[in-house]
């Protein structure tokens, strides 16, 4: 990857280059959320992350700036699971723009996301993706293992 690249926390004041970020992934996907989502959203993912049980499993992101101008994000969140003692990590949302696809800053968000659930003790991380998201899934089958699984939605 060429140029600095810094992967952090996402506070509210990344607010408007986390929304246009989330919102080009949301179109990627044919999707949308009301305004209402992207506010409370925002508002959980950027706030306080105390000490206790129901401030651990609220969600989590990271922006990641290459050279200094924001460039990705990954929004994750820990819950419980009914085969294991410790919790587990959904990473919810990844992207990264265009202009910076196949430098490995996907790689770097996921790993980051690796190394701070292992450091909150969640060994165990998971994700989906579209069928043909066929460039993402290059990568996440280098760095995960494809699982049989497959989702129902209601």
């Amino acid at each position: 990857m060429s140029g600095s690249v810094e992967i952090r926390p996402i506070t509210l004041a990344d607010e408007p280059e986390w929304r246009r970020l989330w919102a080009l992934y949301l179109d990627f996907y044919e999707s949308s959320v009301p305004e209402e989502v992207y506010r409370t959203t925002l508002a959980r993912i950027a706030g306080p992350h105390a000490a206790g049980e129901a401030s651990f499993y609220e969600p989590r992101g990271m922006l990641a700036l290459v050279d200094g101008k924001p460039a990705g994000l990954v929004h994750y969140m820990y819950h419980r699971h009914g085969w294991k003692v410790e919790p587990v990590c959904y990473l919810q949302d990844l992207y990264a723009a265009p202009d910076v696809r196949g430098t490995g800053l996907g790689r770097a968000l996921i790993e980051a996301v690796y190394a701070q659930a292992d450091a909150d003790g969640c060994p165990s991380v998971y994700w989906m993706t579209q069928e043909f998201n066929a460039t993402a899934r290059k990568l996440y089958d280098r760095i995960a293992t494809l699982t049989p699984f497959i989702k129902y939605s209601r």
